[in-house]
């Protein structure tokens, strides 16, 4: 599967630049231009680009929607427009978290498509695509920054694949054992006794709330031993 970033006739050079940074961020690397007189040199689609030169380099240039067509095999428009019942199809839309959770089902070159600033996708644009996605929004200004609409949507594909870091927490038998150890260097340091029980609420919901790693774990453990050391040590 290739997924494009489809930009029809954007108007703004910085907005174009800004889309080839979000698009680097997220792993993105396919842009389509459609339009016929978009310069890729233009100085504010460099500068809003930064470190995604070479997808501004590398963009592929389209004169009208019906290339996009017929160069992709499926293509999702997007829109800040939905239909409101049933009965009408042309902006029926999915969320861009359902679209995210099916796309990966599909293969060759997929299309993703984003409209002008000022009025987005035209209604014959909209027919011509497969399916529609849009990203909710409240009703009182439902239409985004087209940079933003973009992060947002590669965002949804992008977590929809990231396997993050997996980590191991601490067991219950090691919780306690460092309640134990926070028991032992309260009396180290000779805590006041009437406030140790508040104490110890306290410390165990803190470790309830932080979730700890068993490297985190054994980490405090080191650390309470040099403590309880030291504090008796000095004594």
């Amino acid at each position: 599967m290739e997924i494009f970033v489809i930009l029809v006739e954007p108007k703004y050079p910085g907005n174009v630049g800004a889309v080839a940074r979000v698009m680097k961020n997220f792993g993105f690397t396919k842009l389509v231009i459609v339009s016929p007189s978009f310069s890729l040199n233009h100085d504010d689609c460099r500068k809003y680009a930064m470190h995604a030169q070479d997808i501004i380099d590398n963009a592929i240039l389209m004169r009208n929607f019906d290339e996009v067509v017929e160069y992709m095999d499926y293509i999702v428009g997007t829109t800040a427009i939905e239909s409101k019942d049933d009965k009408h199809h042309l902006r029926k839309a999915f969320t861009a978290r359902k679209f995210a959770n099916e796309i990966y089902k599909l293969e060759g070159r997929i299309g993703i498509a984003f409209g002008r600033e000022d009025y987005g996708l035209l209604n014959e644009e909209i027919k011509k695509c497969d399916l529609i996605v849009k990203i909710p929004t409240h009703d009182e200004y439902p239409v985004m920054n087209l940079s933003h609409a973009v992060c947002i949507i590669l965002y949804e594909l992008f977590v929809n694949k990231y396997k993050p870091l997996e980590i191991i927490l601490a067991d219950g038998k090691e919780k306690e054992k460092l309640y134990e150890f926070f028991d032992k260097l309260l009396d180290a340091i000779e805590y006041p006794e009437f406030k140790k029980e508040n104490a110890r609420i306290l410390f165990r919901r803190v470790i309830g709330r932080a979730m700890l790693s068993k490297w985190e774990y054994h980490t405090l453990m080191g650390i309470f031993k040099k403590a309880i050391e030291k504090s008796r040590k000095s004594k």
